[in-house]
């Protein structure tokens, strides 16, 4: 196992991954499973015009929401935005483009991105002009249905309990949500995790991510659970 390729990066290592205009993939449900460290250094960073792929824009204060916040994202495919009142606020004033998509429908758009299916059909949302509109509409054996494009991101970031250093992942109960997910349909995985060990130390049973799914591993500095129903 000592053979395997060592994927454990310096946070100034993976900088050259975020650039202005990038469309970026997330795990997390309100924040909870968002990589903290990575969104931090985002801001610090400077990253701008992003597209933003996710559950959800978090909380003001927290994850992936900061971005949000700093006025850092052109355009969010999401399935709410309810819990980040800058999010609804920008979108009001035409300063962020939303695209809605119901939270298993999107799921499944990032599922099919990550095993290389071009998308889905679905019957939701084919007599909704908000979720339809400008989406192809197809008529399989006499039933109408909405075909919705899969998700692929150039660079998707993931929040871990444990990893390998070959990149096999364990994650946390409740954190797990989308994560497993987002490692899979992103041209560059980027996992944030917040221990480390050797390959081969992890339980292979309690594995849930492959290591063949990501390219660098960074160890997370720790959550700041400022909750964000300090908003603004």
């Amino acid at each position: 196992m000592s053979r395997l390729h060592n994927k454990t990066s310096s946070y100034e290592s993976i900088k050259h991954f975020f650039f202005d205009h990038m469309t970026l993939m997330f795990g997390g449900f309100g924040g909870v499973g968002s990589p903290p460290t990575i969104c931090k250094h985002l801001l610090d960073w400077g990253t701008k015009d992003i597209t933003l792929i996710g559950n959800d824009t978090g909380f003001p204060h927290i994850g992936i929401g900061q971005l949000v916040a700093a006025n850092r994202v052109k355009k969010v495919i999401a399935s709410h935005i309810g819990s980040n009142p800058i999010a609804g606020r920008l979108m009001s004033e035409g300063k962020l483009e939303v695209e809605f998509s119901p939270q298993g429908i999107l799921a499944e758009r990032i599922r099919s991105g990550g095993v290389g299916l071009k998308g889905i059909v679905t019957e939701i949302g084919v007599d909704d002009p908000y979720l339809n509109k400008g989406k192809v509409l197809l008529e399989i054996g006499g039933c109408r249905y909405l075909y919705e494009e899969a998700l692929v991101a150039e660079v998707g970031i993931v929040y871990a309990k444990k990893a390998d250093t070959f990149g096999n992942l364990i994650y946390d109960k409740s954190a797990r949500n989308t994560n497993p997910l987002v490692a899979m349909a992103a041209d560059i995985t980027i996992v944030e995790a917040e221990e480390i060990v050797e390959a081969g130390e992890l339980n292979p049973e309690e594995i849930v991510t492959s290591g063949v799914f990501v390219d660098h591993i960074v160890l997370s500095k720790g959550v700041d659970w400022k909750w964000a129903w300090e908003t603004e």
